[in-house]
């Protein structure tokens, strides 16, 4: 009976956000049975306090995903896109900023590497350039909103000394990120499986949504890739880590080859 219960769990947690773990379903226990013991409850049981209770939701997608990133992470992408795309597309829309969607933003570390890089350019004023951090764990969210490292923190592995030293204040015990990097970032909750929350993000330029695919079947894939281009302006740029691709998948998007790094421009003729 347990194992029907995880099995119908793991049919919610698809349905919710897209990750599979019909074929994982030891660890899908690993991850939960703490919480689910807490509650007093059997999987099957748990699985009617989530109908019942939504926001038990917030508290079972911080035990499922897993939020290990740092600063300056796939460094060959970063300065592709604020030394080379950003500057050629500066000037494209007179009626709005240049705008960044991070798409999987956890703690915060992505965006903010991004907004220090674009002020390191010293090519675009202030507010001219506007990035949306977005996640679906609500907890990374208010961590990442903060702005706040502890310094042995893993997101200071490969960030260069003179960006840590101009861009963060050293308190005691850690890092906190300076103002006017936090106020290039916005945070919000966003599933990316849902089209009427990635609907809201609005138009952007350039989308990061790296190590996230790796999660999905290639229908989830599909369905996720299809909101991201929905909202990339025509001519935009999609990263995917590097374990991603997308190349096949007939979905409007064509493989760019730089030479340290790849990834996709959304195709005019498709947009």
């Amino acid at each position: 009976m347990q194992d029907n219960g995880l099995v119908k769990l793991s049919q919610l947690i698809y349905e919710y956000c897209g990750i599979r773990y019909s074929d994982k379903l030891q660890a899908l226990q690993n991850k939960t049975a703490k919480r689910v013991a807490e509650l007093g409850l059997s999987y099957w049981e748990y699985c009617g306090y989530l109908k019942m209770t939504p926001a038990e939701w917030d508290v079972l997608v911080v035990l499922l995903t897993i939020n290990e990133t740092y600063f300056y992470r796939e460094e060959n992408q970063l300065n592709e896109c604020c030394s080379i795309i950003l500057p050629k597309l500066k000037g494209k829309n007179s009626f709005r900023p240049l705008r960044i969607w991070s798409a999987a933003c956890s703690t915060g570390e992505e965006p903010y590497t991004l907004a220090m890089l674009i002020q390191e350019t010293g090519k675009f004023l202030p507010g001219s350039v506007e990035i949306i951090a977005t996640d679906i764990n609500k907890k990374v969210l208010e961590k990442a909103k903060n702005g706040w490292y502890h310094n042995g923190s893993f997101a200071f592995r490969r960030i260069p000394e003179n960006l840590l030293k101009k861009y963060f204040s050293k308190e005691e015990g850690g890092y906190q990120i300076k103002p006017s990097i936090q106020s290039m970032v916005r945070f919000q909750y966003v599933n990316l499986i849902s089209e009427d929350l990635t609907a809201k993000i609005g138009e952007v330029d350039v989308i990061f949504c790296r190590n996230v695919l790796i999660y999905f079947d290639q229908e989830t894939t599909k369905r996720v890739i299809r909101n991201l281009h929905r909202n990339l302006s025509v001519g935009g740029y999609l990263f995917l880590g590097h374990a991603e691709s997308i190349t096949d998948m007939a979905l409007g998007f064509q493989k760019v080859d730089s030479e340290k790094t790849f990834y996709y421009r959304k195709e005019p003729n498709l947009g």
